[in-house]
């Protein structure tokens, strides 16, 4: 069985105060994030940290509200729900106004930078819309986790700590209750499943490198995320076991209803030869008897490869929501 945990949120205003989670009175202030994990021997403050336990259980919470359901399924879409599709929108049509330009390296196509230099001139301006008039001043701490959540201008590069960061800009907006319990399977199959699209977009015309990239015994060059709430959406599925996401008819009947096959979809597009030797590890899952037991395995890989590994959270940026407090 899957594990769960809790997110902490701010009282209500007039609500029993809380010392480590931020109120939501207007005395509470916000800061911008900032590193904090400069050292290996940081990690076990990271790990201790009230960020920590937040982050990993509005994972755990998405990951339970979209078990054994479609990506398909009706789903209540909020006005902020429609408001983020809107920004993520706009990040899409930015990329067909910033082609990439010629340049002799095959990888990391610089017109990336152009389009990223906008997103940072205008990404408080973006966010600002999602929250009501009492939170603006949360703007400028919310919106670095959006300009961290595509990647890194300098290297063009993506990988599964960019991933974080925009999760992390998910669970701002959950603990200020921007979005609520009814809007997880929103943010699931709506709003991340639109970011992916945009990522995959930016990846492909920009042709960014894999940040941290293991190869072949990574479970994917990008992403990690859609892999583990995508076995959850399996668990129980009458008809397809984990031995059938290799094969191409599975994929191509159901990537649309479950971001596990589409995620293996969009592999197949970018890569060439027998599945086994360029994905390795999914491989490797395929031959797990039952989708929950691929669902508590990735939780546990997603642990270890991801948010125990200093490359990745020496990152991660700290502010009054996601504080590096002990919890």
């Amino acid at each position: 069985m899957a594990e769960k945990s809790a997110v902490s949120n701010p009282p209500e205003d007039g609500g029993e105060k809380n010392e480590r989670a931020e109120s939501s009175s207007p005395e509470h202030k916000f800061s911008v994030p900032k590193r904090e994990i400069t050292s290996p021997m940081h990690m076990g403050k990271w790990q201790k940290s009230q960020a920590h336990r937040d982050y990993m259980g509005f994972v755990l919470t998405l990951n339970e509200a979209v078990k054994g359901k479609s990506r398909t399924c009706e789903c209540h879409i909020s006005e902020p729900t429609e408001k983020l599709l809107g920004i993520l929108d706009t990040l899409d049509g930015w990329v067909d106004e910033t082609p990439p330009v010629e340049q002799p390296q095959r990888f990391g196509n610089k017109a990336y930078r152009t389009w990223f230099q906008r997103l940072e001139e205008n990404v408080e301006s973006l966010v600002q819309p999602l929250l009501p008039e009492k939170y603006h001043t949360a703007a400028p701490e919310i919106a670095v986790y959006l300009r961290e959540g595509v990647g890194n201008k300098t290297r063009i590069d993506y990988g599964t700590g960019h991933e974080a960061a925009f999760t992390a800009f998910l669970c701002c907006l959950f603990k200020l209750r921007i979005f609520t319990e009814k809007d997880m399977l929103a943010l699931v199959f709506r709003v991340f499943h639109r970011y992916l699209e945009v990522m995959r977009k930016l990846q492909t015309v920009y042709r960014m490198e894999p940040a941290g990239s293991q190869g072949v015994w990574g479970l994917d060059d990008f992403q990690f995320l859609p892999f583990l709430w995508g076995s959850s959406q399996l668990m129980n599925h009458p008809t397809i076991e984990p031995k059938h996401f290799p094969q191409l008819d599975t994929v191509q009947q159901h990537h649309t209803e479950y971001m596990f096959l589409d995620c293996i979809r969009f592999i197949n597009t970018m890569k060439t030869g027998p599945f086994a030797e360029h994905s390795h590890t999914l491989w490797g899952i395929s031959g797990v008897p039952y989708w929950g037991k691929v669902n508590s395995g990735l939780i546990k890989m997603y642990k270890a490869e991801v948010l125990n590994k200093f490359p990745v959270i020496q990152h991660f940026l700290f502010g009054s929501l996601l504080s590096i407090q002990p919890a």
